[in-house]
């Protein structure tokens, strides 16, 4: 997966996704919803020939980029536990 920033403002930020599907943009736009100091979250899938999938982020106090970092922290630590809970379980 690839990460390229197209635009970026005080209170927002807009990003590019490259080889990523939507089981990983729809947890984190849900994450990124469910954050209190995030203001707008809009994910634009463009046709497969003609462009990538695009995040856009606006937040309502602090850094955009913060948010996307919380929100990836927070379902890196849910996945985290997810997989512990399976190792544990199926020993």
């Amino acid at each position: 997966m690839e990460i390229q920033l197209l635009d970026k403002d005080k209170d927002s930020i807009r990003i590019q996704i490259k080889d990523a599907d939507m089981t990983l943009i729809s947890p984190l736009v849900k994450e990124l919803l469910e954050d209190e100091l995030v203001a707008e979250v809009k994910y634009t899938a463009a046709h497969p020939d003609l462009g990538l999938p695009t995040l856009y982020v606006k937040v309502s106090s602090g850094k955009p980029q913060t948010a996307l970092k919380r929100a990836a922290k927070s379902l890196s630590n849910n996945f985290k536990e997810a997989k512990d809970k399976l190792a544990k379980d199926l020993k």
